[in-house]
């Protein structure tokens, strides 16, 4: 049955349980039975931004997967920087799979688990055998420790720069972690990015944080939220993150230039599985250092990649602005793949 919004409407919901995987307890919500499709959030999320495709999946006869990823939600928050690598994090998912009983899964990732979601399917094409990425596409391994890369001016730098000092973030986010919830996830959207652009001067970059300023800053979300987002979102996921705290979470970008240390071995290594790429056309992500170039090759470094989905007037939110969209290419790459 569907509903107004043109998504899947069934019964029962997604339910929740903690397994034991890679020496941590993690958080599943689970819908569906049948081969095992894991879903893995980007930042600031947790397994609720999949709650539109869960219902989908199963319907299809797919066993939906979604952990809070280590830091998030439920599921443990080791206090170690080092403790969030890349390698730690595909481990997790090998070990959600081990607590199935599953040999294999198609891995779907958004945002930072877009990016863990690519590696997997890199580092351990055993398991995982096809990988969807939205809003970020598989990055090759660079010449350069990523954050000697990233943008920084006299006034300003790169937000995941401002990131890297354990602290200041954390403290500019939870103290008021609703708002903070509210004010990012329309402010990444669609309709933030337009009306923060028309706000902003001409050649503002809106990925850049001033010197000694704040990673938010403008008007924030308005009274009324965009049609995608209710209130009763903003509220689970404040919920969660009165929790958890944004000390894993943002733990994830601190290990960027360790990733890139540990991964030499990777180096040059495709992704080999099948894939697909879907971002939304106004996802602030398109506008990073280098993906002018990237998208039009992404090919060469992920050779079975089927297609490229561009979704008109779509922020970064991808499958919880646009579920119908993302349901639709999800369900076709899945009902492609070799049984």
């Amino acid at each position: 049955m569907m509903n107004k919004r043109g998504l899947l409407s069934t019964t029962p919901k997604p339910t929740q349980r903690i397994v034991e995987a890679n020496d941590i307890r993690i958080n599943i919500a689970e819908q569906g039975s049948g081969p095992v499709v894991v879903l893995c959030h980007g930042f600031p999320e947790s397994w609720y931004s999949w709650r539109h495709q869960m219902s989908a999946l199963a319907t299809a006869g797919f066993h939906a997967v979604a952990p809070d990823m280590r830091g998030y939600g439920k599921s443990d928050r080791p206090a170690a920087i080092d403790q969030y690598s890349i390698f730690h994090l595909v481990g997790d998912l090998i070990g959600v799979l081990d607590a199935l009983d599953a040999k294999t899964a198609v891995v779907v990732g958004h945002d930072v688990g877009a990016s863990v979601a690519w590696q997997a399917a890199q580092m351990r094409p055993d398991r995982f055998r096809a990988v969807v990425g939205l809003s970020v596409p598989f990055r090759p391994r660079g010449k350069v420790r990523p954050t000697s890369a990233m943008p920084r001016t006299a006034d300003a730098e790169f937000y995941q720069l401002y990131f890297q000092e354990p602290g200041p973030a954390e403290a500019e986010f939870e103290s008021d972690v609703r708002a903070t919830m509210r004010n990012m996830l329309f402010g990444a959207s669609a309709d933030g990015v337009v009306a923060a652009r028309s706000a902003a001067a001409d050649g503002v970059n809106l990925s850049m944080v001033p010197r000694g300023g704040r990673f938010m800053r403008g008007a924030g979300a308005p009274a009324t939220l965009s049609s995608w987002l209710s209130e009763a979102d903003v509220d689970f996921y404040a919920g969660e993150f009165k929790h958890s705290g944004f000390r894993g979470p943002l733990n994830y970008y601190r290990n960027l230039d360790r990733n890139w240390e540990i991964q030499t071995a990777l180096a040059g290594a495709p992704v080999t599985v099948p894939a697909l790429y879907v971002a939304g056309d106004h996802d602030l992500i398109l506008s990073f250092p280098g993906m002018e170039q990237l998208l039009p090759n992404l090919k060469r470094f992920v050779p079975a990649l089927q297609k490229i989905l561009m979704i008109p007037g779509c922020g970064h939110w991808t499958q919880q602005e646009r579920p119908a969209e993302v349901n639709a290419a999800l369900l076709e790459f899945l009902g492609g793949l070799p049984k």
